[in-house]
């Protein structure tokens, strides 16, 4: 069985399942996903996500805005905390720092992240952490503001293996993407190789980032088989081991098992 520890599915594409969203559920229940987590980029679409994934026990889901999302409400802490109450919520972000999409004065972007921190301390839930070109600036505001008690993903993993050691001693778990999969992506494969068998995930990103062989098509929970076949095929082990590893560490990271 397998677990996608990050997705959006309501920006998946559903006209191969007629845009029946109950019966994309019932396919990804055939093809042994057991769980999902959906995640949350802005306050104006949550709603609807809410209630499109609210009636499913598999999918749970994290609450947050998206350090590219400059439209839309800003986050307040009150805000964020009476979402993140609810008991489908599991996590908080996706949130962090993007220093490829955001230019100029980007003070926004760290009190917004901070906000983020002091909501999933208040509700001990651990971060989903996204960083691009900005990594060490996102590690150390997660260490300056107390992260480390709460932990989380570092999610569709980019760094080296210096920075995955970091994320590690920070208590984070290093979550891997299709891109894992692509010819040119040493770095990640040497990471996915190391990682500790404790502390790895698996995720889609879906609708984004489809994994080899289904590279720049759109992309669905059903192939994080995939990344799990190419990480198991990197640390020479099973798919089966490679699946019930991360499943094991999801559940552990969110207190559900």
């Amino acid at each position: 069985m397998f677990i996608d520890s990050h997705c959006h599915l309501d920006r998946i594409d559903l006209k191969p399942y007629h845009n029946d969203f109950d019966a994309f559920v019932n396919d990804a229940r055939t093809k042994h996903i057991e769980h999902m987590l959906c995640i949350a980029i802005d306050l104006e679409s949550y709603p609807d996500m809410l209630a499109l994934v609210e009636p499913y026990p598999e999918i749970s889901l994290s609450v947050g805005v998206h350090p590219n999302v400059t439209e839309g409400r800003e986050p307040t802490v009150d805000e964020l905390l009476a979402l993140a109450s609810h008991p489908k919520v599991i996590a908080i972000g996706e949130t962090g720092l993007d220093y490829f999409h955001g230019k100029g004065d980007l003070a926004w972007q760290h009190q917004r992240f901070k906000y983020h921190i002091q909501v999933a301390k208040t509700l001990n839930k651990p971060l989903i952490i996204h960083t691009r070109e900005a990594g060490h600036d996102s590690l150390d505001v997660l260490k300056t503001e107390g992260a480390q008690q709460v932990g989380g993903i570092i999610h569709c993993f980019t760094e080296d293996w210096a920075y995955a050691e970091k994320a590690l001693e920070l208590g984070f778990y290093i979550s891997f993407s299709g891109i894992v999969t692509f010819k040119n992506a040493l770095a990640i494969q040497e990471v996915a190789r190391k990682v500790p068998a404790d502390r790895f995930l698996i995720e889609t990103d879906s609708p984004y980032l489809a994994p080899v062989p289904y590279r720049g098509k759109p992309n669905y929970p059903t192939y994080v088989r995939h990344v799990a076949e190419h990480i198991a095929e990197l640390r020479g082990s099973s798919l089966e081991e490679i699946a019930e590893l991360s499943r094991t560490n999801f559940y552990r990271l969110f207190a559900m098992q």
